[in-house]
């Protein structure tokens, strides 16, 4: 993993969350359930969602490009797609400095 931190998965997420929020674990579930449904809709359309001060998820298009099959050395071709995106805003990269 970059930057040599520990990882958070989705239940200490929650329990993070309900701590904070003074919720039932439930209740949060469920909310974070919806946003992350709705994130991926949103992108699904090929739009973007922007939170002021966090980030913006995006959509970008990765080109077809040419690879190599490392066991066998032969050249490959790697289709284009769309890939989601994510570029941090302005207060959460202060943050994390």
């Amino acid at each position: 993993m970059k930057g040599g931190g520990k990882t958070m998965n989705k239940a200490q997420l929650i329990d993070e969350i309900a701590k904070k929020t003074k919720q039932s674990k439930a209740q949060v579930k469920l909310v974070l359930d919806a946003f992350l449904s709705t994130v991926e809709a949103v992108l699904k359309k090929g739009d973007r969602l922007a939170l002021p001060g966090f980030g913006t998820w995006y959509v970008a298009k990765r080109k077809a490009r040419k690879g190599r099959n490392p066991k066998t050395g032969e050249t490959i071709n790697i289709p284009g797609g769309r890939v989601p995106r994510f570029k941090p805003g302005n207060k959460l990269k202060a943050a994390v400095k």
